[in-house]
Parts: C-alpha cells; sequence; structure tokens
C-alpha cells in the first residue's frame, strides 16, 4: 500500500533529522513529524493511498501550520474542517516560549495554508476530487526559529548556514528522490522557488517541473489575487485545464 510505504519514509525521515544539529542563528528547531506524527500519518492514510499525477511541495513547516497540526500548509480549519482531520498533537522537547504548539486549539491561521488549500478547495469542492490525482507534500520537515529574534522568528532552510544545509539536504533529496519513485507523478510543482530547484534535482525528461508563487504574505506578489496568478501557472504548466 503506497500510503503506508509513506508513511515509513515519513518516520525514517524523521528519525534521521533528529540526529541533525544547528548553529546559530537558529536556537530551536521544531520536528512535526515527531510530536504531530498520529495527524501526519492520517493526512497520508486518508490522502495518500495511490500514485499521484500532480506532486506539490512546499518548502518546510509554517509556525502556524504544519507546526501545530503536522500537515503540509496545514492551517487549523483546513486541516480539521475541509480534511477532516484532527487528532491529539503532542509538544516539542523543547520549545520556544512566543511560538507554543497548540495542535488543533491553535486560534491563528496560517495565511500561506489558508490561500493554498483555499485555492483546492474553490476548484474541487470535496477533498476526495482534489486527492485523486494530487498531493501536498514539504521537502523538509523541521521549523527553524532565529535566535536573533526574541519572538522566535521563522526561519527557511534557504537562510541556514552552509555547513548545515549539506546533511540536510541529503536527506531531504534522498526522501524526495524516494516519494517521487513510488507515487510516479508527471507533474512536479514547486510552491515557491526553492522547492521548485529541490524537484529538479530529481526529475526525469518524463517530469514537467513547474511553480506556483508561494503563498506566504512576506511574497508580496501572493498578496494580489494569490488564487488567481496560481491557478494561471498552473494552467500554462498543463496540470489543470480550463
Amino acid at each position: 500500500m503506497i500510503a503506508r510505504r509513506l508513511v515509513r519514509l515519513s518516520r525514517g525521515l524523521a528519525r534521521a533529522c533528529e540526529e541533525l544539529r544547528f548553529g546559530a542563528p537558529v536556537s530551536h528547531v521544531y520536528n512535526p513529524l515527531i510530536y504531530a506524527r498520529r495527524a501526519h500519518e492520517q493526512y497520508l492514510l486518508r490522502w495518500a493511498d495511490s500514485r499521484r499525477r500532480v506532486l506539490f511541495l512546499g518548502m518546510n513547516p509554517g509556525p502556524w501550520g504544519m507546526a501545530q497540526t503536522g500537515v503540509p500548509f496545514g492551517d487549523v480549519p483546513s486541516v480539521r474542517d475541509w480534511l477532516g482531520i484532527e487528532v491529539p498533537v503532542e509538544r516539542p522537547a523543547v520549545e520556544h516560549p512566543a511560538r507554543p504548539v497548540l495542535g488543533f486549539d491553535c486560534p491563528r491561521r496560517e495565511v500561506s495554508g489558508t490561500r493554498l488549500w483555499g485555492l483546492f478547495r474553490e476548484r474541487f469542492r470535496r477533498p476526495e476530487d482534489f486527492f485523486r490525482e494530487h498531493l501536498v507534500l514539504n521537502y523538509c520537515p523541521l521549523m527553524f526559529l532565529n535566535a536573533a529574534a526574541g519572538r522566535g522568528g521563522n526561519l527557511t532552510p534557504d537562510k541556514l548556514a552552509r555547513a548545515a544545509l549539506r546533511p540536510l539536504h541529503e536527506l531531504c533529496d534522498s526522501f524526495l528522490a524516494r516519494v517521487v519513485k513510488l507515487l510516479e507523478p508527471r507533474y512536479l510543482v514547486g510552491i515557491g522557488g526553492f522547492a521548485e530547484q529541490r524537484l529538479q534535482g530529481c526529475a526525469t525528461p518524463a517530469h514537467v517541473v513547474g511553480r506556483i508563487l508561494h503563498p506566504s504574505p512576506a511574497n508580496p506578489a501572493a498578496n494580489r489575487d494569490f488564487a488567481g496568478q496560481a491557478e494561471q501557472n498552473l494552467l500554462r504548466l498543463g496540470v489543470w485545464s480550463p
């Protein structure tokens, strides 16, 4: 069963990432594949039960999305109300006081998740229809918090020191290659430029690789009709038809 094989790959990646160490500017590292494993695995078992025509790939967990629910881009209402997942979530071993993990009790929305899952919900209405051919995963399972920011600012993987990036890339690239081989997608779609670059590294001539703009509010372009722009990107790639 493909979903169970994905679960095994996910557990292997989670354990391997626990062995990594990160220096400044990182102060805290959250691994939701460990403390939110039940929710993440429920996502895989429920919605990744067969091969997929399209793989969407994000960068890493956001503080109010996957860091809370274990689901990529998964702000609480999207995961609970559309994907139908709500299970207890544990907490990181070392937690930043300004970035608590409250699981499905988290009152904050993650804008990136609201926009991305909102795009899919608007087009497909039912999650069953979206997941028949699509799947959303993240490249890196870890969330990094910035030591220089008293509030525990989010630090994306592309901002890490080069020495720390090398072993992280080795683990995540290997995981991604195995996922692509397992799912056999035709279309590899990065959610943002970083994810597209990592997808290029495991693509073959049989794949169509592209991207949509990242839905983060930190991306100025995404604040101007993200859904419309993303849909046009996907139409041009041939992922969706008019």
